[in-house]
């Protein structure tokens, strides 16, 4: 029997880069996290999801992957790594290490020999095509970073298949050899004494062999959910995950949650958990041509339906990684919240309702003080999607304006939640004595950890309360779920309940105050399990960002 110590844990997020630097110069490492062991202690955290810190030339902050074995020098070394192992399960945290496995860097070595020419023994471990009659791109599809996913090779006079950057080249899962490879790396990493595995873009490891143009031109997210992606995803569980006993959460960008169950139902032995994009989409206007630039006020609505329907279509098939923010998300006290007139209230609203949920919480670093997005001008930004995506849709599509895209930059770039942590008021927020590699958010004096630690409206110990509850009550592991007023444009309520026990977690994700004592009709006694703002009674209106879960005693 696999071990399902992550069905009782909260899961978080370290951005190396941007954690904490111990060498100042200027970017996060290894020896950081081990120094930040026990403030993530004291948070009650369970395991830690490490971003990639192989070798890589930072093309993509690390998601192309020169070398799986080796440590990039900018984070430490693999003693480094050992030694950080070693120290979160002293202190009883587990390490889940970030792998990509749909392509590398073009500085791989797997890709170098590639390159090449058509008869080398690494010949087939990309997606290489011949060129049309006028040297045309095999087809139509395009880049998550804006353009072609095709780039031509002149050593080996084909185009490969790239669907980020033209310098992260996409394996070819369907050589045995390339499956066999990437195998032994997780082998590898598993006797290094690693827990489980989070994999980037997993879902996009099998292609459509036919390649078949897209209906919109060089639209990105070419395809997901390949013919064979199933059977390498359970391949790989049979030959790794279940024989090594290692969690694993996949990114998924295509899953609805009709579909989730197939890549997380015990029985099929793929994956333990997915990401799901679909709630993360409730602020963008849909079938715009600036796909994720094009932004709208978020939905409240639709985001209580999907994540419902999530809890709903996984329950007892499967299991919720819970999320509203990563490494690609932008902070959702801003995004979503209102991060000047109601900070605390946001981020802890929307704590509430994740945490409330049945699944494994996700806490991105900073998220547990609130962190916000910072408004740089646009050239101060260093994201490639950022760049490519502007070159794109503004410069050569000029679909959209240089100050709408900035705008959108502002709400849903993925360097919102890239600035360095913010440890204390000092130099660089603590988190380097050097110049960081991208800059500090300028709030840092008023959002950081020693100020929030000592503040009467602590977001961190807001976040320790919740993770406390998550460990020991059983309700929020078992319990049934049901939507409660589904149509009401800011309120998001829920029952959970297990056996004779009921509970219900409400929050008003607006700047508006309502009115919702129909919600408590049948409640006549109750206590509060936790609130984000002190009040006497259930029936009162619910005042701006307001949030509590309430046990209902009869």
């Amino acid at each position: 029997m696999r071990s399902t110590w992550w069905k009782d844990a909260v899961i978080y997020q370290v951005y190396p880069k941007s954690f904490k630097d111990t060498n100042n110069d200027g970017i996060g490492d290894l020896k950081g996290i081990q120094e930040k062991l026990p403030y993530l202690k004291e948070l009650g955290i369970d395991a830690i999801w490490i971003s990639p810190v192989y070798l890589s030339p930072q093309i993509d902050n690390g998601y192309d992957i020169a070398d799986y074995y080796q440590i990039d020098p900018m984070f430490g070394s693999n003693e480094d790594m050992d030694d950080l192992i070693a120290a979160a399960h002293a202190q009883e945290i587990k390490i889940i290490m970030d792998f990509v496995a749909n392509h590398t860097s073009d500085q791989c070595v797997w890709f170098q020999e590639s390159r090449k020419s058509k008869d080398n023994p690494y010949s087939d471990f990309y997606m290489w095509k011949d060129a049309g009659p006028n040297r045309e791109v095999p087809n139509n599809w395009g880049s998550s970073f804006g353009g072609p996913a095709w780039t031509w090779d002149e050593s080996r006079q084909q185009y490969y298949l790239h669907y980020y950057a033209k310098e992260q080249p996409d394996l070819n899962w369907e050589n045995p050899k390339v499956r066999e490879t990437i195998y032994e790396m997780m082998h590898y990493w598993k006797k290094k004494g690693i827990d489980g595995w989070r994999m980037d873009v997993i879902t996009s490891i099998s292609k459509d062999l036919d390649f078949p143009d897209n209906e919109i031109p060089f639209a990105k997210n070419n395809q997901h959910n390949g013919p064979r992606m199933h059977e390498f995803i359970h391949e790989m569980n049979q030959r790794v995950l279940t024989p090594l006993d290692m969690m694993s959460v996949g990114e998924a960008p295509a899953a609805k949650a009709s579909n989730a169950h197939l890549l997380v139902d015990p029985k099929r032995e793929e994956l333990d958990m997915v990401f799901t994009f679909e709630h993360m989409h409730i602020d963008r206007k849909k079938g715009d041509v600036n796909g994720r630039w094009a932004l709208q006020a978020p939905d409240i609505v639709a985001l209580k339906n999907i994540m419902s329907e999530w809890q709903e279509n996984l329950r007892d098939r499967g299991w919720n990684a819970l999320y509203f923010a990563n490494h690609d998300r932008a902070r959702i006290v801003s995004r979503w919240g209102n991060d000047r007139e109601y900070h605390y209230e946001s981020a802890t609203a929307y704590a509430t309702i994740l945490h409330g949920q049945q699944g494994t919480p996700y806490v991105y670093q900073g998220e547990e003080i609130g962190m916000t997005n910072p408004k740089f001008e646009l050239e101060e930004y260093v994201d490639i999607e950022l760049r490519g995506n502007y070159e794109h849709f503004v410069e050569d599509q000029q679909t959209i304006s240089k100050k709408d895209f900035l705008d959108a930059v502002h709400k849903v770039s993925r360097d919102n939640a890239r600035t360095p942590m913010q440890w204390n008021n000092k130099k660089n927020a603590g988190f380097s004595e050097a110049d960081p590699w991208f800059k500090v958010n300028p709030d840092y004096t008023e959002i950081n950890v020693e100020k929030d630690l000592t503040s009467e409206k602590s977001i961190f110990r807001y976040y320790q309360k919740l993770i406390a509850l998550r460990h020991q009550e059983e309700i929020l592991k078992e319990g049934t779920y049901r939507l409660l007023l589904p149509e009401h444009p800011a309120i998001f309520a829920y029952e959970r309940q297990l056996d004779e026990q009921k509970w219900l977690v409400v929050a008003n994700l607006s700047e508006y105050t309502h009115d919702v004592a129909e919600l408590f009709d049948d409640v006549q006694v109750y206590r509060f399990v936790i609130q984000n703002k002190e009040r006497e009674t259930v029936t009162d209106a619910l005042r701006p960002y307001e949030s509590f879960i309430i046990q209902v005693v009869e």
